[in-house]
């Protein structure tokens, strides 16, 4: 029997044509894990992510309370995932950025290593003429 290429060929095709390669990534400070995966287009990011196992190797994931990111931009678990895409699990922050650095900021002035007015670097121009 004999086959037409043409057909293997637009077969082929059929196939690559209604899947598409991702990766899933999560990590904790003690180990990372990247796994690839090819899915059918149309996948929603919350398939993508039970169908990885990603959850079975990191039970703390909880969907409901982990945000989610396509290389670095936050997305929904209800978006479609796109060929290439790297869907990252986010853990939770443990403390606001924003309040480290003004405790940071604080701690600076206090200690003199801060302007007290403008609370940036203490210039050292001015603290010698001043003396």
């Amino acid at each position: 029997m004999t086959v037409d290429s043409t057909a293997l060929k637009h077969i082929n095709d059929v196939i690559v044509v209604d899947k598409v390669s991702i990766e899933v990534v999560y990590g904790v400070p003690h180990k990372q894990k990247i796994l690839t995966l090819v899915l059918a287009k149309g996948t929603t990011v919350e398939q993508a992510i039970i169908e990885s196992g990603i959850i079975d190797l990191f039970p703390e994931i909880d969907l409901k309370v982990n945000k989610v990111g396509v290389w670095n931009r936050a997305v929904k678990l209800a978006d479609f995932i796109n060929d290439l895409d790297r869907i990252e699990v986010y853990r939770p922050l443990l403390a606001d950025p924003k309040d480290v650095r003004k405790r940071r900021a604080e701690k600076a002035k206090r200690e003199g290593r801060a302007d007290k007015t403008t609370g940036g670097r203490v210039n050292p121009l001015r603290v010698k003429a001043k003396t």
